[in-house]
């Protein structure tokens, strides 16, 4: 995956909202667009998409604890931030973009440092203005749950284009 390391790898949003939310996803995933930094510095990659559904893959290292050697909320919360809020990008017209509005995680248990979780991000709603989706960290290899939350996002038509 090619991951942005400037403000100059990052796509111009001309460029972006000339895709459909679908066809940016999928060009991230393909390695033809660039992923986000935030990804790469935190642990996480994108790992799969379809409409109304994607999926981030990460391991949380010591990188990312917090002061009791345990995974920082922040990191569950980016995590499922980014799977959520991309979920809602795949449905998205051209000429259209998202962001995030308000969102909310429950944490159930700690990820013990080193497991590899899979963060679902799914689509409940998608429509002229608001994007409604929820997901969930869950174990590669226990299959345990280990976080859930909630988002609505904000779906905005970009430089006066008809969606």
């Amino acid at each position: 995956m090619f991951i942005a390391k400037s403000p100059v790898d990052l796509l111009p949003m001309e460029k972006i909202t000339q895709l459909s939310g679908l066809e940016f996803m999928q060009g991230i995933l393909e390695g033809r667009l660039p992923g986000p930094p935030i990804g790469a510095q935190l642990g996480y990659r994108l790992h799969e998409v379809r409409e109304g559904h994607v999926v981030f893959r990460g391991t949380p290292e010591f990188e990312v604890t917090n002061p009791m050697g345990t995974v920082h909320g922040g990191w569950y919360g980016t995590l499922l931030d980014s799977a959520m809020a991309c979920a809602v990008m795949t449905a998205v017209p051209k000429g259209s973009a998202y962001t995030t509005l308000e969102y909310k995680i429950n944490i159930l248990r700690s990820i013990p440092l080193g497991t590899t979780v899979d963060c679902t991000g799914d689509i409940d709603h998608v429509g002229r203005s608001t994007g409604i989706a929820h997901g969930q960290i869950r174990g590669v290899e226990d299959g345990k749950l280990y976080a859930t939350g909630s988002t609505t996002c904000i779906v905005m038509n970009v430089f006066g284009k008809k969606a």
